[in-house]
């Protein structure tokens, strides 16, 4: 039974990978987009890095599982791993995923983001917290459902579009300077983004907690 709970919390791993892992991860991506040219047509546009790159993310998660399950106890994998890369004037305007299909299995009930780079100024990673009813859907889990029931789940509102505007809502926001090599999770029903980068380079690899 997946409890509310689970898609609000947050979580941070610190030491995510060894600097061993980090230094060979930065190598393969960076051969990557050397052999690709990938350049993202929007702040928000991740691609999906090689295999070896995921075997090393996968194997970090492995690890983190037991930890993470004090928060998450419904986690039992991820996704793949999706790469970002903001440079100065990017930015990642509130949004929040939200649980989708209730009954879809598995079941997505957080995001995974690791930090493998920080920009030199600015790019911080930001939750939204508020009070208000319109960020909820009328929609609650019913008999059937892998969430208690009861239940409750907030509208799903991309960056451009949704039925409220986040930015016009209050809500109090917390901005996360975490440790270099760590690793946030936090609930799917978060709202979140990113501050504008001033100066330098975010990298990000994100993916989806499971249960």
């Amino acid at each position: 039974m997946i409890h509310m709970t689970e898609t609000l919390a947050v979580q941070t791993m610190e030491d995510f990978l060894t600097g061993e892992e980090t230094t060979r991860l930065t190598t393969i991506l960076d051969e990557h987009l050397a052999a690709t040219g990938w350049v993202p047509a929007r702040p928000s546009e991740g691609i999906t890095p090689p295999g070896p790159a995921q075997a090393i993310l996968d194997g970090a998660m492995r690890r983190a599982l037991p930890a993470l399950r004090r928060a998450f106890p419904s986690a039992t994998a991820t996704d793949p791993w999706l790469y970002h890369d903001l440079k100065p004037g990017d930015k990642i305007r509130p949004h929040v995923h939200g649980v989708g299909d209730p009954r879809a299995r598995p079941q997505r009930i957080a995001r995974v983001a690791f930090n493998l780079q920080d920009a030199d100024s600015g790019g911080e990673f930001y939750l939204d917290t508020c009070s208000a009813d319109a960020v909820w859907s009328d929609v609650t889990a019913t008999a059937g459902s892998d969430y208690a029931p009861g239940t409750r789940f907030v509208h799903e509102i991309t960056a451009r579009t949704g039925p409220v505007n986040l930015d016009e809502i209050p809500h109090t926001r917390w901005t996360c300077s975490p440790p270099p090599g760590t690793t946030v999770v936090y609930g799917t029903q978060l709202v979140h983004g990113v501050l504008p980068v001033i100066q330098g380079r975010v990298r990000k690899l994100i993916t989806n907690l499971l249960a």
